[in-house]
């Protein structure tokens, strides 16, 4: 006699942590800010039950300032973009020409072999350490694949792509981020969009997972594929690059203006409480003021509104039930005009003693799920050359020091950057 396979019962941690451009100028630097979001998950790690532990959107985007401390004080991403293309145009140059690609995409695919791997490794190590499902945020990434046993890319493409490794460090499956903003689109980090139609969902014994990164949590057409293919627990990583309290207007509908917590409620809140299969989602959000850039929000944890009835809801927002965990945000009170004022004070280079006090968080909920029934997708190249990389044993990361002589490197980038523009 066949008895019935037993629910799935498991913690889900939502980290919300603050970056600075210092975290990313040595791998050492990165490792030990990730591990420092673990640290934070580890005394609410559930003892006996599985652990989903979701960290920040980007979180591997700022590794272009490896290597290169000086860059992290240039006081603007702009500034800092031109620095390092100068230091290391030897190694962009190539890129540049022959891929035929902007400055900025050329200088993160130039540094992708020791990104990527580092980015990853720490990643493996940490899920292993910790023992927990990871979902580790996302981070630009090209499209892999393997030939000869080599890892390879495909020129050109970098992707916002999300990783989620089990407790072994294992791959379970990576997702690409689709509705790109205007920040991630060609005047920007300028990044390749992912496709609607490679969108998949992985069972776990925490969740069916579906990937839905910021703004695609935000849109019906990936809810939808990923409701489609029975997603119950939706992961939504998350960088917000602007005062929580400020407005917000994106397309399709640039002109729906309204404030940024009313628009979070679109997303993940949405997706739980009035959809089909999505049961709970999941939204870390990184603070912090990242040189010139500033990036604010509020966590959560959201289900069903028969799963959540206690009234919560984000600053500037009416209190609703579908909140299993709600971070706050660094003020609970006072008028709009004074909360929106305090977002601002918050914000870069605001010259307020505000500035950069943005409270960091942890988040947790104990959620239940029927058992397992769905069947993991089959691999894909890109999946397949992922796995080879997380297998690799961890290498130190050398820095190389043969750079050009800065007034030769600075007329180079100048004529350059000045072809690059007539051409366009």
């Amino acid at each position: 006699m066949s008895h019935p396979a037993a629910p799935r019962t498991f913690r889900a941690i939502a980290v919300q942590p603050k970056w600075s451009a210092d975290d990313f100028v040595s791998a050492d630097a990165f490792r030990a800010w990730m591990r420092s979001q673990l640290e934070l998950a580890g005394p609410h790690l559930h003892p006996t039950q599985a652990n989903l532990v979701v960290l920040t959107e980007l979180n591997g985007l700022p590794l272009v300032l490896r290597g290169f401390p000086l860059a992290a004080r240039a006081g603007t991403f702009e500034r800092a973009a031109l620095l390092l293309f100068l230091t290391r145009l030897p190694s962009v140059l190539p890129v540049l020409l022959r891929e035929r690609v902007s400055p900025i995409r050329a200088l993160q695919l130039s540094a992708w072999q020791v990104n990527t791997r580092l980015y990853l490794h720490t990643c493996r190590d940490l899920a292993r350490e910790y023992g927990v499902y990871l979902c580790c945020g996302s981070t630009p990434m090209p499209r892999l694949s393997l030939r000869a046993g080599r890892v390879v890319r495909k020129a050109g493409m970098l992707t916002n792509q999300t990783v989620i490794l089990d407790p072994q460090g294992r791959l379970i499956g990576a997702t690409d981020k689709v509705h790109l903003t205007p920040a991630e689109e060609a005047q920007g980090v300028d990044l390749t969009p992912g496709l609607l139609s490679e969108l998949r969902v992985f069972p776990t014994p925490v969740g069916d997972l579906g990937v839905g990164i910021s703004l695609d949590a935000f849109r019906a057409d990936v809810v939808g594929r990923l409701e489609a293919q029975g997603c119950t627990v939706l992961l939504q990583p998350d960088a917000n690059g602007a005062p929580w309290t400020s407005l917000e207007g994106l397309p399709p509908d640039p002109t729906n203006v309204r404030d940024q917590p009313v628009a979070w409620l679109e997303s993940a809140w949405t997706a739980t409480t009035t959809g089909r299969s999505i049961r709970y989602a999941v939204n870390p959000m990184v603070v912090g003021n990242l040189l010139d850039l500033s990036f604010d929000g509020q966590s959560a944890v959201t289900g069903r509104a028969e799963d959540a009835p206690d009234l919560k809801s984000y600053v500037l927002t009416d209190p609703r039930p579908g909140f299993l965990a709600l971070a706050p945000w660094v003020q609970g009170s006072g008028t709009p005009g004074e909360l929106r004022q305090l977002g601002l004070n918050l914000s870069a280079r605001s010259g307020h003693p505000r500035e950069n006090t943005y409270r960091t968080d942890l988040l947790h909920a104990d959620l239940t799920l029927p058992a397992m029934t769905l069947t993991p997708p089959p691999r894909t190249p890109h999946e397949e050359a992922l796995e080879a990389v997380l297998a690799e044993a961890s290498a130190p990361v050398v820095i190389s020091g043969r750079w050009l002589p800065l007034a030769i490197v600075a007329g180079l980038a100048a004529l350059v950057l000045r072809l690059w523009r007539r051409r366009r």
